[in-house]
């Protein structure tokens, strides 16, 4: 080997002082927003100087950093995003056609190469299909454009939200879909306040252009009035109800007009071309006429799209289209991937940790039991935060202090798995490493961290569940363990009565979900009976304390899986009462959170 063989072989890494910015040393490829800041917090730090025995401060060699080239440039094409909305806006529909475009599916519903009837790809779980809603949220990893783009779809039905919740941590970005007529409702008021919180850029996709009663221009201004942040337009519809045809694209100056194509399964032909020209020579003169004036108003009082305002939350690009149709799709992923966020630093109990640090390290977001229910397995999707994974590397779950060695690690695509042997910051694992895990694990690579984030939330129904046949106690056990584990109900004992199960969530569409899965799945028939308690209080203090508190005859006491006390009451008048009742024990309203060391 030559000496520039040499040099070219270790290309990939070069090192550099720490007092040296990478994005300026480096170029190309250029490292990603904050990345340079980051570079330092995420590494050991060195004074600039050390003391000597006689207290004189001397200068002394800073450390040098290994920057990883590859790496960074990894990070720069990857966009992992989540997609949020009340039910029935569309969401569902315009996941599908995202794949289409992106040339996953050959037909919409239907993934290209299986030879399987048609359904939708995202909504897997049998349920789903037989409701027509999503239930669980779904990973979905695929290449567009030279970008990796990891997309997250959630269910929009509040009843369970909770999965929702726990998604939008894996997520560096969010598209909130709006039904144009409907405007802003509830459950994407929640959401939107979640990703808010979370400081998530969001995209917005105002949906279902080609139904009557449209009002773009009102849709905006709820954006503005409900949502308090900047709506500003990329594009503007072009007709509406059963006159919209196309969309005018505001950066490029142009007309983009579609044509139909059945069942809107297909891609859409497309014509660009100036705006004059679409109203001179295509447009119906009502259609041309109003666009002129609308494209007239938006370019003199409009505001211009900011990205750094985007970035920091202020401000949300909002595109117009149709995803039962296709109309404006196209453009509409083409200008997500250009104004979409690179995997950026995530905080955990050190401080913020850079994607771009040597060190591998993700987070447990999901866990999924049955994706294949021929096998009873179990897959743990970990968000990769930093450095870069490789398989069969020995990882360490910060919870347990317990090495792990990851031998089956996958790419999802719904309930299909392909065997990923490496992995980036922004991608989506799934880890096949039963009963190992929990939600809001950490595993990583050198001293232990903890990612921040919000797990377990309070749940708002509850029933008793039980297995009346002794002959399935063993599965039924077993089943709810795992439902448990998932996060799709949380668990709970009565002591007092017979350590009789009680079971907890956030919408009571997931006690129907847990019944009817314990049934396909585990092949155990349970009796469920609902509670009249809305309302819980996790109890914090002196032990004696506990055993001796005064509980109004309402409530009901119960531990959780960790053997923690909590109370469930009928109305938050109650709870209050109950903590009035009780001034030296503390009432936390969700479970509280225990310190890495506190944590088995």
């Amino acid at each position: 080997m030559t000496l520039n063989d040499a040099e070219a072989a270790d290309n990939s890494k070069v090192d550099l002082p720490l007092d040296q910015d990478p994005e300026t040393a480096l170029s190309p490829p250029v490292m990603s927003e904050g990345a340079s800041e980051m570079a330092k917090s995420s590494e050991l730090e060195f004074p600039e100087t050390m003391p000597t025995d006689d207290d004189t401060p001397q200068q002394v060699a800073r450390p040098r950093v290994a920057v990883d080239r590859g790496l960074v440039a990894e990070i720069k094409r990857r966009r992992t995003f989540a997609i949020i909305s009340h039910p029935d806006a569309g969401k569902t529909t315009l996941t599908e056609k995202l794949l289409l475009y992106a040339g996953q599916m050959t037909e919409a519903g239907a993934v290209r190469g299986r030879k399987t009837q048609r359904a939708v790809t995202s909504d897997w779980m049998q349920m789903e299909r037989e409701r027509g809603i999503s239930i669980t949220s779904t990973v979905l990893s695929f290449e567009y454009l030279g970008h990796q783009l990891n997309l997250l779809d959630t269910p929009g039905h509040n009843d369970f939200s909770e999965d929702t919740y726990r998604t939008l941590t894996a997520a560096d970005c969010a598209v909130m879909v709006l039904d144009v007529v409907k405007g802003i409702e509830p459950q994407t008021m929640k959401l939107f306040k979640i990703c808010a919180e979370r400081k998530i850029p969001i995209v917005t996709f105002v949906n279902k252009l080609d139904r009557p009663g449209a009002d773009p221009l009102g849709v905006l201004g709820k954006i503005e009035d409900l949502l308090k942040i900047h709506a500003v337009p990329m594009n503007w519809p072009i007709g509406l109800g059963k006159q919209f045809c196309g969309v005018y694209d505001l950066a490029l100056e142009q007309a983009l007009l579609f044509q139909s194509v059945a069942h809107g399964s297909t891609r859409v032909p497309t014509t660009r071309m100036s705006l004059e020209d679409a109203c001179r020579k295509v447009l119906p003169q009502e259609v041309a006429s109003q666009l002129r004036d609308e494209v007239s108003l938006l370019s003199e009082a409009g505001e211009p799209f900011d990205r750094e305002r985007f970035l920091n939350g202020e401000m949300t690009p909002v595109f117009f289209g149709s995803a039962l149709t296709n109309f404006g799709l196209e453009r509409f992923l083409e200008s997500f991937i250009e104004i979409a966020p690179s995997p950026g630093p995530r905080m955990s109990d050190v401080g913020p940790i850079s994607p771009e640090q040597e060190n591998f390290s993700g987070v447990i977001f999901k866990i999924q039991a049955n994706l294949d229910p021929r096998h009873h397995d179990r897959v743990a999707f970990l968000r990769v935060c930093s450095g870069r994974f490789t398989r069969e590397m020995e990882t360490l779950n910060s919870r347990t202090m317990a090495k792990i060695r990851v031998k089956r690690s996958h790419r999802a695509f719904a309930q299909e798995r392909e065997t990923m042997d490496e992995a980036f910051p922004g991608d989506i694992l799934g880890l096949v490493i039963p009963g190992q895990l929990r939600l809001g694990d950490t595993l990583c690579v050198g001293p232990p961290i903890k990612y921040e984030g919000r797990w377990h939330f309070p749940p708002e129904c509850f029933a008793t569940i039980r297995c009346d046949d002794t002959t399935r106690r063993k599965q039924f056990v077993a089943g709810l363990s795992q439902l448990r584990e998932e996060g799709a109900v949380q668990e709970f004992m009565d002591e007092s009565m017979s350590r009789e199960r009680v079971i907890g969530a956030v919408g009571d569409l997931q006690f129907e979900v847990v019944q009817f899965r314990l049934e396909s799945e585990h092949k155990t028939r349970t009796v469920l009976q609902r509670l009249p308690y809305s309302v819980s209080r996790w109890i914090t203090g002196d032990p004696a304390d506990i055993a001796s508190m005064r509980v109004p005859s309402s409530a009901r006491t119960l531990v959780d899986e960790h053997g923690d006390p909590l109370i469930v009451f009928e109305t938050e008048w109650f709870a209050n009462y109950c903590a009035e009742l009780n001034p030296r024990l503390t009432f936390h309203v969700g479970r509280p959170v225990k310190k890495l060391t506190e944590l088995s």
